[in-house]
């Protein structure tokens, strides 16, 4: 083996099973942590494990919207109310606990950290099992309401898991770590949408037609045993609690941070317009301009598009590893194209036309050449990667065929580190309003709820094709997030992509 990937494979090791502790973040200087003999590599792994789940079930919806359009003879509108019951959840989820906070003091400091994880895994287990009476009922409404649920709990983990995968380490390194975990959750996303078509279609090539419509419950319920499952191996582990010493507060503190209200609303719209993307997707490629192909012979580009957030994750989250200029810049390279092996072994394993994802690679060299300019730093990551995909999405809407519709696709690559950019530098100096803030920004996810039905909506009235021009709108908006954060943090003498440069 040579010695790059020796030090590579040597780093993970270390960060997920040796016994050295990562540093804590100051962000939760003002904590008490108890932390076991493992330190917080294994607790690390733990909380990224959870993520996959909430990738597998995100990406498994844009299967069921065209399922539940033709079953329930939907408009295209109606068929996005999927997306908008799994997000409305998240912002009355966040809402709930931002109340509290705010009225009650902090549930979690109360209660733990890990105890708020496993409750919401159990939600989430409730919310799973209600798909199997609604599909034997065949019940439109009580599908949504159960989905409801699921990301209810989602909501819960979310406020937990992010803040956390932040604090163990250092702050201006925190989006990488959210990187890494956001790895597994787009490994759940790529094989979410294969494993649904498969439950629901009954073969592996998800090109088969659904006889019993109480089929769509079962894979539901197995995910609602794998909830209960999970929630034991979290409540029996070693996960180290967090209490602040300090009176819980009970103020709105939060708000006084430009920084929160303009994550906010990137956090909106850059939920929506990931969401939306994808899930006008398959109503796209039935246009005999795109591709003229029915939602269940399309899966392998819906699973090429959550792949794509796989592919940036990875590669994002090399800056947690302790890698020399050289390697990091050659693994920059080699990280997306293991990935992307990834996405096609597991469509090979399916019986995808691999062609029409190799044909993808040129896109992907876009991406790598994004990350060498964008040098993985926050606020220029943020604002080079909005402008890529603002430029692929016009690209889209100006052309026809495959070329319009990897461009589309590949915009799931530039949203791919969006997330912990917006996340990390919304809660920089936040110190004892962190969790407060980390309630906010997950209850902004509710722009997956508004922005694909307003897509849906004007696809309905204007052509699929046009309703794209919401994500470039969105795009534009992220770009514009990057600059004024920047200045925002400034003032308050934050400066995260120079504290990354100094370590360069």
């Amino acid at each position: 083996m040579s010695e790059p990937r020796k030090h590579i494979f040597g780093q993970i090791a270390r960060i997920l099973y040796t016994l050295e502790p990562f540093p804590m973040s100051p962000e939760f200087s003002d904590t008490t942590l108890s932390q076991s003999k493992s330190g917080f590599s294994r607790p690390l792994l733990v909380l990224i494990s959870v993520f996959f789940f909430w990738g597998f079930v995100a990406a498994s919806n844009t299967i069921l919207i065209p399922v539940f359009k033709k079953h329930f003879s939907l408009l295209q509108w109606q068929s996005q109310l999927v997306d908008s019951a799994f997000y409305i959840a998240y912002t009355v989820g966040a809402l709930i606990y931002f109340l509290l906070s705010s009225f009650r003091g902090d549930p979690l400091n109360r209660f733990g950290y890990k105890n708020g994880l496993v409750a919401g895994l159990l939600i989430s287990a409730i919310g799973a099992f209600g798909f199997w009476p609604a599909a034997r009922l065949e019940s439109f409404p009580l599908m949504l309401t159960s989905l409801f649920v699921v990301a209810l709990g989602f909501a819960l983990q979310q406020i937990v898991a992010n803040p956390y995968v932040i604090a163990l380490g250092k702050p201006d390194t925190g989006s990488h770590r959210v990187n890494l975990a956001g790895g597994i959750n787009s490994f759940g996303t790529t094989i979410g949408p294969l494993i649904l078509g498969y439950a629901i279609f009954g073969s592996v090539s998800g090109t088969g037609e659904i006889t019993d419509f109480s089929t769509v419950g079962t894979p539901y319920l197995w995910l609602g045993f794998s909830f209960i499952a999970f929630a034991a191996l979290v409540f029996f582990s070693t996960l180290p609690a967090i209490k602040k010493e300090e009176k819980a507060q009970t103020e709105m503190g939060a708000f006084r941070f430009p920084q929160v209200w303009l994550g906010m609303a990137a956090i909106f719209v850059y939920v929506g317009v990931e969401v939306s993307i994808q899930s006008n997707l398959p109503e796209l490629m039935t246009r005999t301009e795109i591709l003229g192909l029915p939602a269940e012979k399309t899966v392998h580009f819906i699973s090429l598009y959550w792949g794509c957030l796989m592919i940036g994750r990875w590669t994002g989250a090399l800056e947690v590893f302790d890698l020399s200029p050289t390697t990091k810049n050659m693994l920059k390279v080699m990280v997306p194209l293991l990935a992307f092996a990834v996405i096609l072994g597991v469509n090979f394993i399916k019986g995808s036309p691999l062609s029409d994802l190799i044909n993808f690679l040129p896109w992907l060299g876009i991406l790598i050449i994004g990350f060498f300019l964008s040098k993985l730093k926050p606020v220029r990551t943020m604002i080079l990667f909005s402008l890529m995909a603002g430029v692929m999405m016009m690209i889209g809407i100006l052309t026809e065929g495959k070329p319009a519709l990897y461009s589309f696709i590949s915009c799931g690559l530039f949203c791919s580190v969006m997330w912990p950019c917006i996340f990390s530098l919304s809660i920089a100096g936040l110190g004892k309003y962190t969790n407060q803030a980390s309630s906010l920004l997950i209850m902004m996810i509710m722009g997956g709820a508004f922005i694909p039905p307003l897509q849906g909506w004007i696809a309905d009235v204007a052509g699929i094709k046009i309703s794209y021009l919401i994500p470039l709108a969105g795009f534009a908006y992220l770009a514009l997030f990057g600059i004024l954060v920047k200045k925002a943090l400034l003032k308050q003498n934050i400066n995260y992509d120079k504290s990354i440069s100094s370590r360069d």
